[in-house]
C-alpha cells in the first residue's frame, strides 16, 4: 500500500502478468540456471494451474504423455481431468545416481506416439532424486528424436544445492519449466510461473484468460518485492538447512527401515517388507493421530508397491520426531507380525 500503485494492483491485469513482476520472476529463475526472456515467462495461479494451463494449451484428450512409475499426484489429476494417457516409465538406479529408466523411455517413444513427458529432473516428489547431466541429456535428445514435449516441474528444485542446469536451459525449443513460491516462501500465495517457448506463450495465455483472468496483482508485487529484496533467496536458504536438519532426524529416529530420499528434502519415502500392507500401517498410524501417504495417490500404472510418504516440514521437530518414533514402532510391529 506504501508503494503508491496499490489501485492499479486491484484492477484487471496483463493476462500473462506485468511485465515487472515477469522481469523480476526470469530473475528469479536465473539464479536456478535457467536464463530465459521475461517475454517467455507467465504468471500463473500456483504451479498446480501452471500444469494444468501447459496441458490445456499444448495436448489434446487422448494424447499419451510419459510420466514416471512414481509423481506427483496434482499431475496425476490434471491429466485425467483433461482425458490424457499417462504411460508410465519405471525407476533405474546407476552407480552415477537414480532417474527414469530412458531405454524404457526411448522404447515407449518406439511404440506409441508420446506427446509429452513429465517429470522432476530435480528433486523428484516422492522419491528424491537428482538426475545427474548425462541423463537429463540422454532424455533431452531422445525427446527431440520423437518430437516429445518435455514438462519440467521444479517446484523443489531450490532444495538441492548445485544441481545439473534444468532441462529448459539444455532443450529451451521444447520444454515448459513450471514451478511457484508455495514450497520455497508460502503456501498461501498462489503465485506460480511457467517459462515456455515463444511460440507457445500465446496459446498459454489465452488459457490463463479461460481459467483465472490474471494471477491477482497483489500477490504477484508481493512476491516481485521479496524476490528484489532477498528475502526469497534467504528463505530458501534457511529451508534448505532446516530440510537438512528434518531429515537427519529422520535417519535418527527411522534407524534400520529402509528410507529412499534426499538429503536436503521435505519428505521420506519408506519401502516397506513383502509382508507389510501400506493401508493397514497408515490406518495404525492414523489412529495414533500421524498421518501419511500410501503410494497409491503418486503411481501411475498398475504396479502400486507396498511404500508409504512422510511429510517432515508441517510440524515442530519435537512433535516430528514422536510422530517418526510412532512411525517405526508401527512399521515395526506389523513387520514382526
Amino acid at each position: 500500500a506504501t508503494s503508491g500503485d496499490l489501485e492499479a494492483l486491484l484492477r484487471y491485469q496483463p493476462h500473462a502478468g506485468r511485465m515487472y513482476d515477469r522481469v523480476a520472476v526470469a530473475r528469479h529463475l536465473l539464479r536456478r540456471g535457467l536464463s530465459v526472456p521475461a517475454e517467455q515467462v507467465l504468471l500463473v495461479d500456483g504451479a498446480q494451474h501452471g500444469l494444468a494451463t501447459t496441458l490445456m494449451a499444448l495436448l489434446q484428450p487422448g494424447d499419451v504423455v510419459a510420466v514416471d512409475a512414481l509423481t506427483y499426484p496434482g499431475f496425476r489429476l490434471v491429466a485425467q481431468t483433461q482425458h490424457l494417457e499417462l504411460a508410465p516409465i519405471p525407476a533405474t538406479s546407476t552407480a552415477a545416481g537414480a532417474g527414469p529408466d530412458l531405454g524404457a523411455f526411448e522404447k515407449l517413444c518406439q511404440q506409441r506416439n508420446v506427446r509429452a513427458i513429465y517429470t522432476m529432473p530435480t528433486l523428484n516428489n516422492p522419491l528424491g532424486w537428482v538426475m545427474d547431466l548425462q541423463a537429463r541429456q540422454a532424455l533431452v535428445a531422445i525427446a527431440r528424436k520423437h518430437g516429445v514435449i518435455i514438462i519440467e516441474d521444479g517446484a523443489y528444485a531450490f532444495l538441492a544445492e548445485d544441481p545439473p542446469p534444468p532441462l529448459a536451459m539444455l532443450a529451451p525449443e521444447c520444454t515448459v519449466y513450471v514451478s511457484g513460491f508455495s514450497k520455497n516462501v508460502a503456501a498461501g500465495l498462489r503465485v506460480g510461473f511457467v517459462a515456455a517457448p515463444l511460440p507457445w506463450v500465446r496459446k498459454m495465455e489465452r488459457i490463463i484468460r479461460a481459467t483465472i483472468w490474471n494471477t491477482p496483482g497483489v500477490m504477484t508485487a508481493l512476491v516481485s518485492n521479496w524476490v528484489d529484496d532477498g528475502t526469497v533467496a534467504r528463505l530458501e536458504e534457511e529451508k534448505r538447512r532446516d530440510a537438512k536438519q528434518r531429515q537427519q532426524l529422520a535417519a535418527q529416529v527411522l534407524g534400520p527401515l529402509k528410507r529412499v530420499g534426499h538429503p536436503a528434502s521435505y519428505f521420506v519415502w519408506l519401502p516397506l517388507a513383502e509382508e507389510v500392507r501400506a493401508d493397514q500401517v497408515a490406518m495404525a498410524l492414523e489412529r495414533a493421530q500421524v498421518s501419511v501417504s500410501t503410494a497409491e495417490p503418486f503411481a501411475t500404472g498398475s504396479h502400486v508397491p507396498h511404500a508409504i510418504r512422510l511429510a517432515l516440514g508441517s510440524v515442530a521437530p519435537d512433535a516430528l520426531r514422536q510422530a517418526l518414533a510412532k512411525v517405526r514402532k508401527t512399521i515395526e510391529d506389523h513387520t514382526d507380525c
